[in-house]
């Protein structure tokens, strides 16, 4: 299979080698659980260690902010689109799925011109704001990736968890619509938060189904070992496994 790999080394391991080309792929969290870290280093890597020129298709910050928030991890952003190698565009769904949708638009005349193949969609949430209707969403939602899949992208789309600790509780199908999801969680083990990742699902391959920790550190999000002798980690209040064993049988 013809692998895309993000760059972040046992990511890629939990994804069987890295993602499926040519693939949607969600990454859901709260604030703060590093999902755009996740996609602009995924562009990143995939500049400098693949040749593969990138574009951000922003709907919540400026072009300067993802400039600022990059130099953090040591990554040129600003002259990378000097080099014509990443773009960063800010626009609403609205505009964007309409351009993505429709022959010669703005996006896809970047996408040619600078021979785009990996693309990040910052947020997929505000898609919700276009329609009241969860059908006409769920169809809006399916072209716009379909769009993307036209082009030839690998695309990470992030989408904003409604909780910050637990399991989420959004209604949406857009988990359905998307390759592979991707989570990323808050949990609180013996007082003190830590961050969770786990590969809910990646259509057409084999993954790793364990929970794993990671951080953000200044090189970007670094995955580490899985959560051992604990349970109940998505749900926001992780137990461990020897307690939940007495508890359900022994205690009376």
């Amino acid at each position: 299979m013809d692998r895309v790999k993000t760059g972040i080394s046992r990511l890629d391991e939990m994804l069987g080698g890295g993602l499926l080309r040519e693939t949607a792929n969600l990454v859901e969290g709260a604030p703060g659980t590093g999902k755009t870290t996740l996609g602009m280093q995924f562009i990143y890597n995939g500049i400098v260690q693949e040749n593969e020129p990138g574009l951000i298709i922003t709907f919540e910050e400026f072009p300067k902010q993802y400039y600022h928030d990059a130099n953090a991890f040591g990554w040129d952003f600003r002259e990378l689109e000097k080099k014509g190698l990443l773009k960063v565009i800010m626009t609403s769904p609205e505009v964007s799925r309409l351009d993505i949708e429709s022959v010669g638009g703005m996006i896809e005349g970047h996408i040619d011109r600078m021979g785009v193949r990996r693309v990040v969609v910052d947020s997929m949430s505000h898609f919700s704001r276009l329609t009241q209707d969860p059908v006409e969403l769920r169809s809006l939602e399916f072209n716009f990736i379909n769009a993307l899949k036209r082009e030839g992208l690998t695309s990470i789309l992030t989408r904003e968890s409604p909780v910050l600790l637990g399991e989420s509780t959004e209604d949406s199908d857009i988990g359905f619509v998307v390759d592979s999801y991707l989570i990323l969680r808050y949990v609180e083990i013996e007082s003190a938060i830590r961050k969770a990742l786990l590969v809910l699902k990646m259509r057409g391959s084999d993954h790793a189904k364990d929970i794993r920790q990671y951080e953000i550190t200044e090189q970007g999000i670094e995955v580490q070992s899985r959560f051992e002798g604990q349970e109940g980690i998505l749900s926001g209040s992780p137990r461990r496994m020897a307690d939940s064993f007495v508890e359900a049988f022994v205690k009376k």
